[in-house]
């Protein structure tokens, strides 16, 4: 499933998954203990925000929500109205190097081809600042999937793996991992991440989508 089929697939089964999911689950409680570790009001990045319900939306005003549905990022903009949205792709982030004091990714990397994961860590190294923290679904199997039914429509996961996908973040530059067990918004319980970039880190500061100032106005931007 290529990537424009993800995003078409995003748009087609955001409002029924926002409408599906429990507002109570306790992985958005690991939002605040993320926060109780940063400064005061530190900017973060939600990737895969989708309607911002869940994360965004307890997330510091400086912080920004990026999806490939332009779907539910118009739902963000309902739930959210003066976050900072913007429309764009995990692997190509739209953002300077060191922006962001901290990554949310609930539930999204899996809808990445799993041989790019690498491209996407690579990419929350670069635009975290050095000793940044990053919080993220961690998938237990190897998979690589289309779900048919799935929200009344069609979806893509694929995983390499758990080990693998840690041995991946290390070799990102993420320490530090520790890993807890939460319920996500449709009542399963899943495993989470938290990981801090190494201060030592060495990485390219060269964006890979558009410039951070393409995309610091309040509201949708598009990426070239």
């Amino acid at each position: 499933m290529d990537r424009n089929a993800v995003r078409r697939a995003w748009d087609e089964v955001a409002e029924t998954y926002a409408e599906r999911r429990d507002p109570d689950g306790s992985d958005a409680a690991l939002i605040d203990d993320l926060l109780a570790e940063l400064p005061n009001a530190p900017p973060v990045l939600d990737v895969g925000c989708g309607d911002g319900a869940r994360t965004l939306a307890n997330l510091p005003p400086d912080s920004a929500g990026l999806d490939v549905s332009r779907r539910g990022l118009d739902l963000a903009a309902e739930t959210v109205p003066d976050a900072r949205l913007v429309h764009g792709e995990m692997t190509a982030l739209p953002f300077s190097a060191g922006r962001f004091d901290a990554i949310t990714a609930y539930h999204a990397v899996f809808h990445v081809e799993r041989e790019r994961h690498p491209e996407a860590y690579a990419e929350f190294a670069r635009v975290l600042r050095p000793g940044g923290r990053l919080l993220l679904t961690l998938s237990g199997g190897r998979f690589e999937t289309v779900r048919r039914g799935w929200m009344g429509g069609r979806m893509f996961f694929s995983a390499p793996g758990r080990d693998r996908t840690l041995d991946q973040l290390r070799a990102a530059g993420f320490v530090d991992i520790e890993t807890t067990t939460a319920t996500d918004p449709l009542g399963s319980s899943t495993e989470f991440a938290f990981a801090t970039l190494d201060p030592a880190q060495s990485r390219d500061t060269e964006p890979v989508g558009v410039t951070d100032a393409d995309a610091a106005a309040t509201g949708t931007s598009e990426p070239e």
